[in-house]
């Protein structure tokens, strides 16, 4: 993997704790190291992460959150 970088994401469906933390889990499965913050309100997830965008969009969206880079 390359450095760590901050990637923000616009994902949808996330509605209580519960999402954030499925977002979280499946971003944590692709970097372990990985760091997630989110935003319910805006529907924005802020990923520092080594892992390569397109990897976590699809891996998020195939949880069930589409998202897409902001």
């Amino acid at each position: 993997m390359a450095t760590s970088e901050t990637i923000r994401f616009r994902v949808e469906g996330m509605t209580c704790g519960g999402c954030a933390a499925a977002v979280t889990k499946v971003v944590q499965r692709q970097d372990p190291g990985a760091e997630v913050a989110i935003d319910l309100a805006t529907g924005m997830v802020d990923v520092r992460s080594a892992a390569d965008a397109a990897t976590l969009a699809a891996a998020i969206t195939k949880a069930g959150y589409p998202a897409a880079r902001a």
